[in-house]
């Protein structure tokens, strides 16, 4: 499973982050800083969405079509507890 395009995203979101910190170093206003880590944290959202819908392409995908229950009930089972952690952060 190839995350290419997530991995050229999170890359981005580094690189904002490096300027977050420098922008904070040089004491830079605050509400640009606050622009820049949105911008940064709607890069990782983006990235996430993406591994998360690969994940349901391929390794969910590939479990149903096993047709093995234990396969299946742990891939449900691992997105349910994403779906958990999410609601809990928001």
């Amino acid at each position: 499973m190839k995350h290419n395009d997530s991995l050229k995203t999170i890359k981005t979101a580094k690189g904002q982050i490096e300027a977050v910190i420098k922008m904070i170093e040089s004491e830079r206003y605050c509400i640009d800083i606050s622009k820049q880590l949105l911008a940064t944290i709607s890069l990782l959202k983006k990235a996430h969405t993406e591994i998360l819908k690969k994940h349901m392409e391929t390794c969910v995908r590939d479990a149903a079509l096993s047709s093995e229950k234990s396969e299946i009930d742990t891939k449900l089972k691992e997105l349910e507890d994403v779906l958990d952690y999410l609601n809990k952060t928001i």
